[in-house]
C-alpha cells in the first residue's frame, strides 16, 4: 500500500511543454500491486488469518467451540465493515481530495493493523508447526506408487501407525477408512529398513490426511462455479447499472456504489445467522455443509433477480419508455450479501474443521483458490458467450450498448449453471464422510 500511495504521489505536469517519464511511476505502482498479491495471497494474510484465529479456541471445550463458530461470523463481519467503509468513506475522500489521500488512508490502517496484531503476541495460542503439508502429501503418493504391487493385509491394524504418545507430535491420529485403498499401500510394512524412510513408509494418519483432501475436492470444485457466478457482482452488474437511471433525488449514484448494499446485507445476515441456533436447537445452528448449500441456493436467486430486472429494463428500452431506476438492482446486491455470509463462512468453517491439523492453512488457501479460479471461469464463460452469440455478425448478448443485446439471457444461463452446481453439491454433500479421530 505504501508503494502504491507513493506512486500516486509522484508530481504530475501539464501543458504542451510537459515531458514526463511515467515508467518510474508505473514500476512503483506495479511493485505495490505484486507485493499486495504476495502479502494477502497464498503466502500471507488470507489463508492464515482465519486458521490462526480459530486456533485460539480449544475444541475440547464446548464453550470455546461455540466461540469459535461465532469467530467465523465476526471475522466476515469485520471484513465487510472494511468493505463498506472503503466503498463509501474512502471513495468519497478519493473523489473529494484525490488518489494520494485516498490511498494513504488504507496504508495507515494497514500499519495500525500490524501494530494491533503485534500487540497481542504474548497472549496468542500458537500451534506447533507440523511440517510441510505438501511434503506429507507427496510422501504418501510416492510410497504408494513404489508399493503398487504390494498386497494389503486383511487386518487394517497391521498398517503402519505411530504409538499414541509419538503420534501426538504430528497432531490427532486419524482412524482408517476403506476408501481409496490404493493409498493404503503407502502404510504397508515391507521391511524394517523402511521404518526410518518417510518416502517409503507412511503412517495411516498421513494416508488418511490425503484421503480427506481428495474427499473434499468435489465440494471444493463447486466453490469455483459459485465464485464464477458471484464475479458478476463486479462486472456485468456494473454494466447493467450503467444502462439504468442513476439519478436518485438530487444525487447521481455510481453503479459501483451499490456494492455498499452487499456489505450492508453481509453485516445484517452475520448478526442474524446466530439466531439459527435458537431455531434449530443445535449448538452450531447450521452445519458447514448446510450453510454452504444455502449460499449456493441464494446464488441461484441472485442471478434470477438480475435476469428479471434486466428483462424488464430491456423491455422498457425497446418500447422507448423511461429507463428503470438503478435502485431496482438493490435486491440482487442484497441477495449477494446473504449468499456470501452462508457460502463463504460455511466454506471457511468446513475447510478448517475438516482439514487435518497439519493442513489447515493449506486447506484455507485451497478455499481461497476457488475465488481466483472462479474469476478465470467467469472470464471464460463471458468470452465463450460473446464468441458464440456474435458468430452471425449480430451484436451478441453482451454488446457495448446493452439495449442492443440480451444480458438477460446471460443471467438466465448463469442461473441455470448455479442450479446445476447446487445439484452437484447436494449429491457430493450426501456422500461426504466427516473426519474421525482417535
Amino acid at each position: 500500500m505504501a508503494a502504491m500511495s507513493i506512486s500516486a504521489s509522484f508530481p504530475a505536469c501539464a501543458g504542451p511543454d510537459c515531458v514526463q517519464d511515467g515508467s518510474s511511476k508505473s514500476s512503483v505502482f506495479f511493485l505495490g500491486l505484486y507485493m499486495m498479491a504476495i502479502g494477502a495471497g497464498g503466502n500471507g494474510i488470507k489463508p492464515c488469518v482465519s486458521s490462526f484465529g480459530a486456533d485460539q479456541f480449544d475444541d475440547s471445550s464446548a464453550a470455546e467451540r461455540l466461540k469459535k463458530d461465532s469467530f467465523f461470523n465476526w471475522f466476515f463481519f469485520s471484513i465487510y465493515i472494511g468493505s463498506f467503509v472503503s466503498g463509501t468513506v474512502v471513495v468519497w475522500v478519493q473523489d473529494l481530495y484525490g488518489w494520494v489521500v485516498g490511498l494513504w488512508i488504507p496504508t495507515l490502517f494497514i500499519a495500525l493493523a500490524i501494530a494491533s496484531f503485534v500487540s497481542g503476541s504474548r497472549s496468542y495460542r500458537v500451534q506447533k508447526p507440523l511440517g510441510s503439508p505438501i511434503v506429507r502429501v507427496f510422501q504418501v503418493i510416492v510410497a504408494a506408487i513404489r508399493k503398487r504391487n504390494a498386497g494389503l493385509p486383511h487386518d487394517d491394524s497391521l498398517l503402519h501407525e505411530l504409538h499414541q504418545k509419538a503420534s501426538m507430535a504430528d497432531g490427532d491420529k486419524l482412524q482408517h477408512t476403506p476408501e481409496l485403498r490404493f493409498l493404503d499401500k503407502a502404510a504397508v510394512i515391507s521391511s524394517a529398513e523402511e521404518l526410518t524412510d518417510p518416502w517409503r513408509l507412511c503412517t495411516v494418519t498421513q494416508v488418511e490426511e490425503l484421503k480427506m483432501i481428495v474427499g473434499m475436492l468435489p465440494i471444493w470444485a463447486t466453490g469455483i462455479v459459485y465464485f464464477a457466478v458471484l464475479a458478476q457482482f463486479s462486472s456485468t452488474f456494473l454494466e447493467q447499472g450503467r444502462a439504468m437511471d442513476r439519478q436518485v433525488v438530487a444525487f447521481a449514484i455510481p453503479p459501483a456504489s451499490l456494492a455498499s448494499f452487499d456489505a450492508v446485507s453481509v453485516l445484517f445476515w452475520v448478526v442474524l445467522v446466530p439466531a439459527a441456533r435458537r431455531l434449530t436447537g443445535k449448538e452450531r445452528g447450521l452445519s458447514e455443509l448446510q450453510r454452504f448449500g444455502a449460499g449456493l441456493l441464494l446464488s441461484v436467486l441472485v442471478m434470477t433477480a438480475a435476469a428479471l430486472v434486466e428483462t424488464r429494463r430491456l423491455a422498457l428500452a425497446v418500447a422507448g419508455e423511461a429507463p428503470m431506476s438503478i435502485l431496482w438492482q438493490v435486491p440482487q446486491y442484497f441477495l449477494v450479501g446473504a449468499s456470501v455470509v452462508f457460502a463463504c463462512v460455511g466454506q471457511t468453517e468446513l475447510f478448517y474443521n475438516e482439514a487435518p491439523a497439519s493442513m489447515r492453512s493449506l486447506c484455507a488457501a485451497l478455499a481461497l483458490l476457488t475465488v481466483a479460479l472462479g474469476s478465470y471461469l467467469s472470464s471464460l464463460v463471458v468470452t465463450a458467450v460473446a464468441w458464440l452469440t456474435t458468430r452471425g455478425g449480430g451484436p451478441g448478448w453482451i454488446p457495448d450498448d446493452l439495449d442492443d443485446g440480451h444480458l438477460d439471457r446471460f443471467f438466465w444461463l448463469l442461473a441455470a449453471l448455479s442450479s446445476l452446481n447446487l445439484a452437484v453439491f447436494v449429491s457430493c454433500a450426501r456422500r461426504y464422510e466427516r473426519k474421525s479421530v482417535h
